[in-house]
């Protein structure tokens, strides 16, 4: 059986050096060893997308990502994410339109929402719902979630123009 393994990488902008054992997924490294419990774990099998982080810039599901894997990495957290500013309107959108509810799917969601706005700026219903179609809500019916990215693009559209 191998030993832990030495890990450095940086985490909303600090660099982090720990020793893991090498089946430790970056979800439960995340959550266990820094704190950062934004980065949900829903189904462990990278399907509902409440672990999702970006990673070098790239949203992935951490659960389905070693921590080992992300040696020498740039990892951004939802905690990260929202302490730059950078969805302030978006995180407003969705608390405007109640897209939030019970919460559990909400960090997940919004990194991949403010994915889809960064690579798609005016994007129509269809492609948000086709961007979000791999996060889960149980609670929304997606409808609200929708109408907040929606108006964030429209929002951000107006501001920039």
């Amino acid at each position: 059986m191998t030993g832990p393994i030495a890990l450095s990488l940086g985490v909303n902008g600090e660099r982090v050096d720990a020793h893991v054992l090498p089946r430790l997924n970056l979800a439960d490294f995340l959550r266990e060893h820094l704190k950062l419990t934004g980065t949900h774990v829903g189904c462990e099998h990278g399907v509902c997308g409440a672990c999702t982080v970006r990673v070098d810039g790239e949203i992935v599901r951490s659960c389905l990502m070693l921590a080992v894997q992300a040696q020498g990495a740039s990892v951004e957290t939802i905690e990260g994410i929202s302490d730059s500013g950078e969805i302030a309107d978006l995180q407003a959108a969705f608390r405007a339109r109640n897209a939030l509810q019970c919460g559990y799917c909400t960090p997940g969601m919004l990194i991949t929402a403010q994915d889809l706005l960064t690579h798609s700026p005016h994007p129509d219903r269809d492609a948000i719902r086709e961007h979000l179609s791999g996060n889960y809500c149980r609670c929304t019916g997606y409808q609200a979630i929708v109408d907040a990215v929606e108006s964030t693009a429209k929002a951000r559209s107006e501001r920039s123009a």
